[in-house]
């Protein structure tokens, strides 16, 4: 994501761990050997992180999302069937979808209808026949109504975004149950179909390639396909009066970029050089993660950053150059490879924020270690602020500032002078590629970096991550 803003919190992750081998239950469902000792329980309600402990839950591990909806912008009225496969990691008698969305009219899992109720962002399914570990089982959700945005502790908006002519989707860090009933954890990452009908002249942007469109009776279907793993957070099929472009980027990736006229003056440069950035990164970073890019840049005033959905970075204004290599950046780092906790989030912001300086460099900009050393980085006071959070876990109220950018940006570069060119490179490549569609943490990424370069690094992580104040050697 970027423009770093002051953002609300999220979530993170808790491994889903199956529960032990599988017995046969007596006639009343308990094991054999433990009469009333169930053998079935309900999945836990929550990932368990403490920057959104509601989200997530337990249980079962999903695999694919497929969302058929029809969606009006003139009465902001959906009427959908999300259709969620998942695997039981424990023997369920209930399981939790975190969704914030309108009116659920009928739950079915495995083709039978079922129970439910809803308590706060908690969809509750009570399955007949109880599931077992290790067995595929389907959920099949219908809801109709108006979905709206999420407000995030600091103002921020996110979620199901009403714009003049159609709907900005985005859903970092908490956003997409408030359209999709999800397991909302960056670590459960599954594949995605996405089924729009819109009224006929508007376009339906999602993640990954488009399959088909299709006009008929004054509506137009459009039907895309997300193939790798993707976190529900990077999720999007965002809606609007959109001008168009398909091509490909020098290596043959398709590009599919979508731009509200209204934005096409301000974005033009930054749209131009997509093929080359991604070009430029994948020289640095190692092949690009998915089979496809672009962006989608729209006219939503009232949201204010960009996200780096998965596929197709989108923009609530006019993509400035800085800002397209930010989220272009993010592909590899944020969304191949994902935060392991919400509190590692200088994994993806850091990240991206230093790919951003590094093109900006190529680009015939200001240098790396200019942009280190400038005003609005190292150049700040010992007693600025900006000094006294620690970086690797900023809080709820701070993962969305410039910290976990600039000061995560800052301590990649201090690494990279500290261990030399080709050793940090190599690392870069190394965590896009043994992390690639996964998850990861801060210890990973420091494990990683002693690793590769064969030296004790804890001094040198634990004054950049750990400790709050200006950092003085390294």
């Amino acid at each position: 994501m970027t423009i770093p803003r002051p953002r609300g919190a999220a979530l993170a992750m808790v491994a889903l761990v199956a529960l032990g081998p599988v017995v046969a239950p007596d006639a009343a469902g308990a094991a054999p050997g433990n009469p009333g000792a169930p053998r079935y329980s309900a999945g836990a309600a929550s990932a368990g992180d403490p920057y959104f402990p509601d989200q997530g839950n337990g249980g079962y591990d999903v695999q694919h999302y497929d969302i058929n909806f029809s969606y009006d912008p003139a009465t902001r009225f959906i009427d959908a069937t999300a259709t969620i496969i998942a695997i039981a990691t424990q023997d369920l008698n209930r399981f939790n979808l975190d969704f914030r969305g309108p009116e659920v009219s009928a739950v079915t899992v495995n083709g039978h209808a079922h129970d439910f109720i809803r308590d706060g962002q908690e969809l509750i399914v009570t399955p007949r026949p109880k599931l077992k570990t290790g067995h595929t089982f389907t959920v099949v959700v219908r809801y109709a109504g108006v979905p709206g945005p999420i407000t995030d502790p600091d103002g921020s908006i996110e979620g199901w975004v009403p714009t003049d002519d159609g709907a900005f989707v985005v859903g970092e860090p908490q956003g997409t149950p408030a359209w999709l009933p999800t397991n909302d954890h960056p670590t459960d990452k599954a594949t995605f179909r996405f089924t729009a009908k819109v009224p006929a002249g508007l376009t339906a942007v999602g993640n990954g390639q488009i399959l088909s469109r299709d006009t008929r009776d004054g509506w137009t279907t459009f039907t895309w396909d997300s193939t790798e793993p993707m976190a529900t957070y990077l999720a999007t099929i965002t809606i609007g009066n959109f001008l168009v472009t398909e091509s490909t980027t020098p290596s043959g990736i398709p590009v599919y970029v979508a731009i509200d006229p209204r934005q096409v003056a301000g974005s033009s440069a930054a749209v131009a050089q997509i093929p080359k950035m991604i070009d430029f990164f994948s020289s640095k970073f190692g092949p690009y993660p998915f089979a496809s890019t672009g962006a989608i840049i729209d006219r939503a005033p009232d949201v204010g950053y960009a996200l780096e959905t998965q596929t197709k970075p989108i923009f609530s204004s006019p993509a400035s150059v800085g800002t397209m290599a930010h989220e272009l950046a993010h592909q590899w780092y944020g969304d191949s490879v994902s935060p392991r906790r919400w509190s590692d989030i200088w994994l993806n912001e850091g990240f991206a924020t230093y790919a951003q300086w590094m093109y900006t460099e190529y680009n015939g900009g200001a240098s790396v270690s200019q942009t280190f050393n400038s005003s609005s980085n190292y150049g700040r006071a010992p007693s600025s602020p900006f000094w006294q959070i620690v970086l690797a876990d900023p809080g709820p109220e701070d993962m969305f500032s410039n910290i976990p950018y600039n000061r995560g940006a800052m301590t990649l570069h201090a690494l990279r002078g500290k261990i030399g060119d080709g050793t940090f490179f190599r690392i870069l490549r190394e965590w896009a590629a043994s992390n690639r569609y996964s998850h990861a943490a801060t210890a990973d990424f420091i494990a990683l970096s002693e690793r590769e370069s064969g030296q004790n690094l804890s001094t040198f992580f634990d004054t950049w991550l750990f400790q709050k104040g200006k950092p003085t050697t390294w």
